[in-house]
């Protein structure tokens, strides 16, 4: 599902413009963009250290946001704490630490549902046929999973909100070859359900040729904005980015 348009111009669940940030003294983000309409995928694509991360942590209220605007679904969620994100719809997925490993899968599951007041039991029965690979053995501990396993767990809890929007971080970084593919097929099933999704990572090539548009970051700034497959096919993004 694409982003609508009004009168040509994208009509954005999610928009961070001139987004400044950092930690302590050291400002990561010059006065990074972004935008993202309901049921994209955009993939954020950039150098290591280029600010790709701290732009999601800065989203999600993990990062304070110094100066710019963050808006979701209209709302201008800049300063939010991360529970009230969360709550609003917008979750997020680090690349590491992402499942609680002494716990089990459903426990994972459960955990994820934290914030919800109603039977959350019919959600975590959506992920297990979703990722059957989980539902296989719910009583496993999520510390025994393979990384492509953690990976999808890590996802599933995300959704046990029912979130308008995930943010992923690298969620194919360590995996075999195989995993990789597994895991970009559970994320397209993830976007075809409804959920619009942001990518960081490093498999530039696979990301972007399932994404709507792209960004390319370069320290800490915007480079160049597309739609996918023109990242994909652009030259300069080919030499630096896509090995070739």
């Amino acid at each position: 599902m694409g982003a609508q348009c009004k009168g040509g111009r994208l009509l954005a669940l999610l928009e961070a413009l001139d987004v400044v940030a950092g930690y302590g003294e050291t400002e990561i983000l010059h006065g990074v963009s972004l935008t993202v309409g309901d049921g994209e995928i955009v993939t954020i694509i950039g150098p290591n250290g280029c600010g790709k991360s701290t732009l999601l942590k800065a989203i999600v209220g993990l990062v304070r946001v110094r100066t710019g605007r963050v808006t979701f679904r209209g709302s201008a969620i800049a300063g939010w704490p991360p529970e009230r994100i969360v709550r609003g719809g917008l979750c997020y997925v680090p690349q590491t630490s992402n499942v609680f490993a002494s716990l089990s899968i459903r426990e994972n599951l459960e955990m994820g549902a934290f914030v919800r007041r109603d039977d959350y039991r019919g959600r975590i029965d959506e992920m297990f046929r979703l990722f059957p690979d989980l539902g296989l053995r719910p009583g496993q501990k999520a510390g025994s999973l393979s990384g492509g396993q953690r990976q999808m767990l890590a996802i599933a809890r995300a959704l046990m909100l029912d979130p308008s929007l995930v943010l992923l971080d690298e969620p194919s970084a360590g995996l075999s070859p195989a995993m990789v593919g597994m895991v970009f097929e559970r994320i397209r099933e993830v976007n075809q359900s409804g959920v619009a999704v942001v990518l960081v990572e490093q498999n530039a090539r696979e990301a972007l040729s399932m994404s709507n548009r792209g960004y390319v970051l370069v320290a800490g700034e915007n480079r160049l904005e597309d739609a996918g497959e023109d990242l994909l096919n652009n030259p300069e993004v080919a030499s630096l980015y896509l090995g070739g």
